[in-house]
């Protein structure tokens, strides 16, 4: 059984004790958990957790809709190419006139809301390796204010820009039918669900360009929510999402990769050093976010799960993940399981039987709404929930018991404190700690585990998992002055 971050009600801390150490309910949240020695039970506590199912969640995946994908994807297709250096004035054909159709239909789903979205387009002149004129690159970003915490931001984006073999050919059709209208399909579908919905942080979604030409168009948005004084929780770049055959032959149309990286690329020598004696290189804040999404699969999305990838991204490759990263924000990258590459920045052409090129016919409709449920369902549930918990600490050298601390969360109910087997790739084991802000789990060895935190809200919305230091927090931790 896999994994799950939901939520569960908890009996009593020493039920929950006794399931945890002897594989029993516990096992609800972990995949191949190896039964620990027993331990003895921890003292009994508040008797109610956090609920563990949410209606509103599976009436979100309800309402997304595979032909609104399919016709925001015909529709970006038909500008024949849309390369980051093609006409910007026309309107039929370039990145211009697939901006300007993306920035009316955020308008039109804005409007159907009341006038709830607001429709920016941050750009920046930029001349580079594959940029060799200056030229605007423009995003199309919608935003839905949070009605609490406006500051606290996830987002979601694909990037608009295409290609074909020449990454420097602006001019040829380069439909870009999966790389990426795909993930721009699943950011305006998202927002015409999610939209008529009120949350507590603001959600962002985001059409880039740039991406081809060395993902530009994330370093503009980046820099534009640095600009805007946004905390980024999570960035959800999805590209290339709406396959489902390989070039071998292969079909695979009930997984999704979702890549994140294992420590940050913000991360001090200091810092380092710490995560390299202490542990956590498999516990960013990006990592953490990852175990999030597949815990929202397993719980809401039927025959569809998350194979977490351990890497930033596909072996040499990139994404706009990254200039997030760079930035200091979690994010991770999500990708169809079995990519074909004869249909990747290719011409279009056929040679030897086979069919060159990134056209509709190779998007599966069905699969690429499974991989948008999954995203909305988890903007939906980090929006909802508390910021994730900050300070976390871990304390228990030389002792049999471990405690864990934090510091308050706003809008937080309660707290669940989660730990897992050091080799083990999801969380395991969790006690409902409630409202204070410290918890002591007797004899449960600090040496043995890997321990976190989640924020809970009211009607039972969690946090992702945070591990204790700066290697797991989802907020920036400077070294003390001079040291």
């Amino acid at each position: 059984m896999r994994p799950s971050l939901r939520p569960v009600r908890l009996l009593s801390v020493a039920l929950l004790a006794g399931a945890a150490f002897h594989g029993g309910g516990a096992q609800a949240a972990g995949m191949g958990a190896k039964p620990a020695k027993p331990e003895a039970p921890a003292p009994e506590v508040a008797a109610v957790g956090p609920v563990d199912d949410h209606p509103v969640l599976r009436e979100i995946a309800a309402q997304v809709d595979p032909a609104q994908l399919h016709a925001t994807i015909e529709t970006l297709v038909s500008f024949g190419t849309r390369h980051t250096l093609s006409d910007a004035t026309s309107p039929d054909r370039g990145i211009g006139a697939a901006r300007g159709w993306v920035k009316g239909r955020f308008e039109a789903i804005s409007k159907d809301c009341g006038g709830c979205l607001t429709v920016v387009t941050p750009a920046q002149v930029v001349t580079g390796k594959r940029v060799p004129n200056p030229t605007e690159v423009m995003d199309v970003v919608a935003v839905l204010k949070g009605t609490e915490e406006p500051e606290r931001v996830i987002v979601i984006a694909g990037h608009l820009d295409s290609r074909v073999t020449d990454v420097m050919n602006a001019t040829a059709d380069a439909p870009g039918a999966n790389d990426d209208a795909s993930g721009v399909a699943a950011a305006i579908e998202a927002a015409r669900v999610l939209s008529h919905h009120k949350f507590r942080a603001t959600l962002v979604f985001a059409a880039l360009s740039g991406e081809e030409q060395g993902l530009l168009g994330g370093k503009v948005l980046a820099d534009y929510a640095k600009a805007q004084g946004w905390q980024v929780e999570a960035d959800l770049n999805n590209d290339i999402v709406g396959n489902i055959q390989g070039e071998d032959g292969v079909v695979d149309n009930t997984h999704v990769r979702v890549f994140s990286e294992g420590t940050k690329a913000v991360e001090t020598v200091k810092q380092a050093n710490q995560r390299r004696y202490s542990g956590g290189e498999v516990d960013s804040p990006s990592r953490n976010l990852a175990r999030y999404m597949d815990g929202i699969a397993t719980r809401y999305l039927d025959n569809f799960s998350v194979r977490m990838v351990y890497r930033t991204d596909r072996f040499g490759r990139g994404g706009d993940q990254v200039p997030f990263l760079e930035a200091g924000s979690p994010a991770v990258r999500v990708t169809e399981a079995h990519e074909n590459y004869t249909r990747q920045h290719q011409d279009l052409r056929t040679e030897g039987g086979i069919h060159y090129g990134d056209t509709i016919d190779g998007v599966d409709f069905p699969y690429l709404a499974q991989v948008t449920r999954l995203n909305a369902l988890t903007m939906a549930s980090l929006a909802w929930a508390p910021a994730p918990p900050s300070d976390v600490k871990a304390e228990g050298a030389v002792k049999h018991d471990t405690t864990l601390s934090w510091a308050k969360v706003p809008g937080a109910a309660g707290y669940r404190v989660w730990w897992r087997d050091t080799v083990a790739p999801t969380w395991q084991h969790d006690h409902w700690a409630g409202d204070g802000v410290t918890v002591t789990l007797p004899n449960v060895v600090i040496d043995d585990w890997f321990f976190g935190v989640s924020a809970v809200s009211r009607d039972g919305f969690a946090s992702p998992v945070v591990y204790p230091g700066p290697a797991g927090s989802f907020v920036a931790v400077p070294d003390p002055a001079g040291q």
